[in-house]
């Protein structure tokens, strides 16, 4: 079972940056593909971003493509969010989500554990 505590989230204004962390308590992090969603009141849990398990291949959904950097550090444990220019559409609730194995996924469903979510606000 991994455990996924996400922090970091707040509230910031439009333009703002933010920058979130994901600790696993997984000691073998190294072996699972990691992802961010985000969830909007009323929407659908939507895909942010996802970093394979060596950090080498990284993706993006459009919407946040040369706003958002996705990294990890294997040694600590730790997913992170880099989030700059931030803007009022990217209000939600921010998941952390683990899978195990090398290939990753856009999808939701085909990942393993979630984090409790921690709350993006960009707002005035």
């Amino acid at each position: 079972q991994v455990q996924l505590v996400e922090s970091g989230g707040g509230l910031v204004q439009p333009g703002g940056s933010l920058r979130l962390s994901c600790a696993a308590s997984e000691r073998t992090f190294d072996a699972y593909g990691m992802a961010w969603f985000r969830q909007a009141p009323g929407k659908e849990r939507e895909f942010v971003s996802a970093i394979i398990r060596g950090g080498g291949g990284k993706y993006y959904a459009d919407s946040v493509k040369g706003r958002f950097t996705i990294s990890r550090d294997n040694a600590k444990n730790t997913l992170y969010l880099q989030m700059n220019s931030l803007k009022p559409e990217d209000t939600a609730v921010y998941y952390c989500a683990a899978r195990f194995g090398l290939y990753l996924s856009y999808a939701a469903p085909d990942y393993d554990y979630w984090g409790q979510g921690t709350q993006v606000t960009v707002s005035l």
